[in-house]
């Protein structure tokens, strides 16, 4: 199939068009393409950097239940997916030209009774954790997943899993085997132990403080607040009556979570798009978290630069390229407009097939 698109790119909004030939684009013209897209705006495939296929309301699912999660991500124009954890094996996925390329971080490691029931692989004994990151590594695709904190019931509320000794020496396996390491955290205590061992990223980030961020931008650490899941946090905190002190940390952590990520982007921390989709949060909602993060005051082009462009940089992956897979999206208006527009591409091309 040879196919050709035209039209304006971005950021900086220039007149493009490329050649798709074998999956591949090419920015050279190729003989008898067919235009398929002419005239309005064309970007890289988004991101989402923050997605569990495989991972549903009651926990893990059937392989053919994450095949049709991943193709709403797909229709949705997600065409690469930073998979932060899953029980389940997807790696057969990437045989298939018809779902998006996942990166994956292999399983959830987290202590005993300290996580979603069935998700983890629980260690005992925080000496085994190096081994087991070593162990994701070599499973995953560059990533490993922690689990930061999470509530503690002998204390009644959020409480970090790990010693400050045991982060260092499992960040430095996951370093050593090539693999970076992100964590879920939600509250303040578990911050400056992950940031100062050298953890590569944070999911959520509900408790950064000025240091915290200071401390992240000393030390290059991203962040991926997945806003659009932390407006699940009143309803958790309503769940939990047998926990009053979470439950009112939870909702604290609610009130002040756009001001800290507000904070975190204006001190210079880096900030990708990510939805936390499988459990609580439909899959295919990229377009809505790009939304929200033009609340915490990102520009337009920024929030969709963390769900495109920039996060496929961070992420190790090519944008618009010559060579690169062709994966893109083409919309007749404007992208930055907003989810209406964003959700909704005119052409979604992943390795050069068009859906």
């Amino acid at each position: 199939m040879r196919l050709h698109v035209r039209g304006r790119g971005l950021p900086d909004e220039e007149p493009v068009q490329w050649w798709i030939i074998d999956g591949k684009l090419s920015a050279e013209p190729v003989a008898g393409a067919e235009t398929v897209f002419d005239g309005g705006w064309i970007l890289p495939g988004l991101v989402d950097a923050h997605c569990h296929v495989g991972i549903g309301p009651g926990g893990a699912v059937e392989l053919d239940e994450a095949v049709r999660q991943a193709e709403t991500e797909r229709d949705a124009g997600a065409l690469l997916l930073r998979d932060c954890g899953s029980p389940i094996d997807t790696r057969s996925f990437d045989n298939r030209d018809d779902l998006p390329r996942i990166i994956r971080a292999g399983r959830h490691l987290a202590r005993p009774k300290r996580y979603i029931h069935g998700l983890p692989i629980d260690i005992d004994d925080e000496s085994q954790l190096p081994a087991a990151v070593a162990e994701q590594a070599r499973r995953g695709d560059g990533w490993v997943k922690l689990v930061g904190d999470w509530i503690d019931r002998s204390v009644g509320d959020l409480a970090p899993l790990w010693s400050d000794d045991a982060l260092k020496a499992a960040i430095d396996a996951a370093h050593t085997h090539g693999a970076r390491v992100t964590a879920h955290v939600f509250g303040e205590a578990a911050l400056p132990g992950l940031i100062g061992a050298g953890i590569d990223c944070i999911e959520h980030g509900t408790g950064l403080t000025d240091d915290t961020i200071e401390l992240m931008v000393k030390h290059g650490t991203a962040l991926v607040p997945t806003l659009i899941n932390i407006d699940n946090f009143p309803r958790i905190a309503d769940s939990a009556g047998r926990y009053p002190i979470y439950a009112e940390h939870m909702r604290d952590l609610h009130a002040r979570s756009r001001q800290r990520v507000a904070a975190a982007h204006d001190a210079g921390v880096p900030i990708y798009a990510g939805t936390d989709a499988g459990g609580n949060i439909t899959h295919g909602r990229i377009a809505d978290e790009v939304d929200a993060l033009k609340g915490i005051g990102m520009s337009s082009t920024e929030a969709l630069a963390a769900a495109s462009w920039e996060a496929r940089r961070w992420l190790g992956r090519p944008g618009l390229e010559h060579g690169a897979s062709a994966d893109l999206l083409c919309y007749n208006d404007d992208p930055r407009e907003g989810a209406a527009v964003l959700n909704h591409p005119e052409l979604v091309v992943l390795r050069g097939r068009v859906f």
